[in-house]
């Protein structure tokens, strides 16, 4: 099937009823619709299911999909059953099936009903499966979770190694890898081992998960009930709290559960039916939190988790980036807060103890970026998306001010002079030290390495001493993030200078150091309550009844209640009251089939409300004709319709102009038409109007910051928002 007789945007709409695609989703999509091996790396949420479903549900044949944890499995087919009336549309295939069901699997297969067939790597294995699907037309094997693969990965699994034969075996088909882990490292390790080095075609999005909010408090005495605290602030939304070890997790629990949070424990030392029943609680909601070791959530694709909590600081920054990334996935409000204390970090540093040298230096390199991060005051934001090989504008970047240390920054002061004793000392030292052994270097502490190196006796020993060991760690960090400084993966982190690095020590320039934050046991944690997030905005006596009818529509499906509607699909239900099929399917992320499947009893139930509390529904823009119960978007779209000055109608509300251009542009970014034009009037005339707008009809994104690069300072940051709002509202909506 050729990609040029195959209209994508149409088959995204009829089978996930959504009208244009995320990030790089297409380019991949048709990547693997042309027959090309494919590598994706997406953070979790970006989107990554959809990469292979779509192609799956388009080409000729059953897609065969690797995939490590049966709940994952379950969840996906779950969801592609509920977009199909074609029971048979997704199959898992692994050891929890009996003979009549591998059988029922089996035909569904050979008379071209499945489209995508999971599997778990073991399963593979079985030569009885393997003859069987040599025999079945293919379409391509994708290899989800696909980091498994590598030993350098954080969750390596040595079956996933095997995979490259097995696959010749079944026939020569594309090959898909997809990941959420993205150390270059590991990238190069998963190509190799599934034998496409060289030949996939690769697509990096972007790591920055702008919705998520990110803050680390100082682990106190105190932790239990800043835990209650702050769940209870969540009532009625769903969320995970990480520890490391199955007791603290068990106490967590019963804590919670005590002081009336519907809460249940998750770990390894469960049995197999408790560890499914409490899984299946959390995503038909029947609890709000789960309590769990790393053993839970690789395999929640549960959207609308509110907050990730770590107990305990874990033990990779690619851990926590991908417990954290289970929050926020339907793009809604993620809090991510961790509590840490540098005894815990001890604690993880004598579990590597008594494992091979090799594995300690890699155990305790990972160790030290997980303080680093936990330490630092900078943009967390900018430090974390620099461990993953991505720069971030930490003054323009989408969610800049997302995370504890932007919000309230710590002192800066002039650097530039430590700089370059600190890059100097790693010259003088040939590049040949880690971070410990560079710091003792400037602060003369005498080790064996040091003096057998004869580093001791150089002139520069001990040129830092008048600053503490703590400063000289920080300013490393710092000139990391700045690109002044690298580290070697291969020598397990030592320094080496860059480029910028070498600049730097001829001609010095301006360095403005953030102070490192002090933990202290004694500290007490500042909560930080205004994170950012969706959900707040929309008519919530509504979207109440909308969540309860879709719990109970979930439950008498069989399936978790997001699979039915997204949260944003139904909060756009309480922006348009759609009341018949018809106007349902236009609901952002609701297709023709999810609609005839799921919608009439919602249409039913807006009908009815609609009618009882007298809304008005006019043609295009759909808002209560009174002011009741209504949020703050449908306070916008009612006062803008009025044509009330923005700054008046930011005012009425307590928003600062910013504040409220963002509630506008999530407004039509949710697909519902705004009308500001006669404010823009009031800023622009008739031809800067026309040479913004034709920019944007012109322009490969609508990102201000590239707009404001082109015009050079033409039009200020308000104006092009103001007018991209109208842009999108007219072209898009």
């Amino acid at each position: 099937m050729k990609l040029t007789k195959i209209n994508l945007e149409e088959n995204l709409k009829k089978y996930f009823g959504f009208n244009k695609f995320k990030g790089l989703q297409k380019n991949a999509i048709e990547s693997i619709i042309n027959g090309n091996n494919t590598f994706v790396v997406m953070p979790t949420g970006g989107g990554k299911s959809l990469i292979y479903q779509l192609p799956a549900l388009i080409l000729d044949g059953t897609a065969i999909v690797v995939s490590p944890l049966i709940a994952l499995m379950k969840n996906q087919v779950d969801a592609l059953r509920g977009i199909s009336t074609e029971h048979g549309i997704a199959h898992v295939l692994n050891s929890s099936l009996n003979k009549g069901e591998i059988a029922q699997v089996m035909s569904d297969i050979e008379n071209g009903i499945t489209k995508l067939l999971y599997v778990a790597p073991e399963s593979l294995t079985k030569d009885t499966y393997v003859d069987f699907l040599k025999s079945q037309k293919i379409s391509f094997f994708a290899i989800d979770e696909a980091h498994c693969i590598s030993e350098w990965g954080h969750d390596f699994r040595p079956e996933y190694r095997n995979l490259k034969n097995i696959f010749k075996k079944i026939g020569e088909f594309p090959v898909i890898g997809l990941t959420a882990t993205a150390t270059e490292k590991v990238q190069e390790d998963i190509l190799k081992n599934l034998g496409i080095l060289g030949s996939a075609n690769t697509f990096k999005a972007s790591f920055n998960r702008a919705n998520l909010f990110y803050e680390v408090r100082p682990k106190t005495v105190n932790v239990d009930k800043d835990i209650i605290r702050f769940v209870r602030k969540y009532e009625g939304k769903s969320g995970i709290i990480y520890c490391l070890s199955r007791k603290k997790v068990e106490e967590i629990a019963q804590i919670l559960q005590v002081n009336g949070i519907k809460a249940v424990p998750y770990h390894a030392g469960l049995d197999a039916k408790t560890r499914a029943k409490h899984q299946d609680m959390f995503l038909m909601e029947d609890i709000d939190v789960v309590v769990a070791t790393i053993a839970f959530g690789m395999g929640i694709d549960k959207p609308d988790v509110r907050f990730v909590i770590h107990h305990d600081i874990p033990k990779s920054l690619e851990s926590y980036y991908q417990e954290t990334g289970r929050a926020g996935r339907d793009g809604g409000e993620g809090y991510c807060l961790s509590y840490y204390s540098y005894k815990d970090i001890e604690k993880l540093e004598k579990f590597l103890s008594g494992k091979p040298v090799a594995e300690q230096e890699i155990g305790n390199a990972l160790l030290q970026e997980v303080v680093a991060y936990a330490e630092t005051s900078m943009s967390r934001r900018k430090f974390l998306l620099h461990y993953f090989g991505e720069e971030f504008d930490e003054i323009n970047g989408e969610g800049a001010d997302m995370d504890d240390n932007t919000r309230n920054p710590k002192n800066k002061v002039e650097a530039k002079k430590e700089v370059k004793i600190l890059l100097e000392a790693v010259k003088n030292t040939k590049e040949e030290y880690k971070s410990k052994e560079v710091i003792n270097t400037l602060i003369g502490k005498e080790n064996a390495l040091l003096i057998s190196h004869k580093t001791n006796k150089q002139p520069f020993f001990g040129i830092g001493k008048d600053k503490e060991d703590r400063y000289w760690m920080a300013l490393i960090r710092q000139t990391l993030v700045a690109n002044l400084l690298y580290k070697e993966i291969e020598q397990y982190g030592v320094l080496k200078l860059t480029e910028k690095g070498h600049d730097f020590i001829k001609n010095p320039v301006s360095f403005m150091m953030t102070e490192d934050h002090v933990f202290s046991a004694e500290e007490d944690a500042n909560i930080i309550t205004n994170a950012k997030g969706a959900g707040a905005t929309t008519d919530e006596t509504l979207m109440k009844m909308l969540k309860e009818l879709r719990k109970s529509i979930g439950k008498k499906h069989g399936v978790p209640p997001f699979v039915v509607f997204q949260d944003p699909s139904l909060e756009d239900m309480t922006l348009k009251y759609p009341i018949t099929l018809e106007e349902l399917a236009n609901v952002h992320g609701v297709g023709d089939g999810k609609a005839k499947k799921y919608g009439k009893e919602f249409v039913a139930m807006i009908a009815k409300y609609v009618e009882d509390n007298e809304i008005t529904r006019p043609d295009d823009l759909i808002v209560k004709s009174t002011g009741l119960n209504s949020g703050l978007k449908l306070f916008i779209i009612q006062n803008t319709d009025k044509k009330i000055p923005l700054i008046d109608i930011a005012k009425s509300k307590g928003l600062e102009m910013p504040e409220l251009v963002k509630v506008m542009e999530q407004i039509i970014y949710s697909g519902t038409k705004i009308n500001i034009n006669y404010s823009i009037d009031e800023l622009l005339d008739e031809d800067q109007q026309e040479e913004i707008y034709d920019y944007f009809m012109e322009a490969e994104s609508d990102k201000i910051q590239v707009a404001l690069d082109e015009f050079d300072g033409d039009y200020d940051e308000e104006e092009l928002r103001l007018m991209r709002i109208t842009f999108i509202s007219e072209v898009e909506n």
